[in-house]
């Protein structure tokens, strides 16, 4: 199966994070990364810009609205994610509970529902 680890995180807490901690993070990241890579779990995955670089996009009477910055307030905004490849749900919570960002945030672990098959 695929699940989607939605990494979850304070911008304001991380903005004021030294520099010398925000590396040790980075490398903790990249270890994570090749553990995901070595054990054949990883398919993709990527930090995102900070939400003020997000656009919200909804259809409103057949046009398209367009709002700069996030959908909603919220104290924790999507930071990145990972999709992995694993046998079971049980599995990728592993992976999530392994993921730093669980240990500066929170992880949604949600399954890939593939097109055109049963959910």
């Amino acid at each position: 199966m695929q699940a989607m680890l939605l990494i979850y995180s304070d911008e304001k807490t991380w903005a004021a994070i030294p520099q010398e901690e925000k590396g040790r993070i980075y490398g903790a990241y990249m270890a994570y990364t090749a553990a995901l890579r070595e054990a054949g779990a990883f398919v993709a995955g990527d930090p995102l810009q900070p939400s003020m670089a997000a656009h919200t996009v909804r259809v409103a009477n057949g046009a398209p609205q367009v709002l700069d910055g996030p959908y909603a307030e919220t104290k924790e905004q999507l930071a990145g994610y990972y999709l992995i490849e694993v046998e079971d749900m049980q599995a990728a919570l592993r992976w999530a509970a392994r993921c730093p960002g669980a240990t500066h945030g929170v992880m949604e672990v949600r399954p890939v529902m593939v097109m055109g098959q049963p959910g």
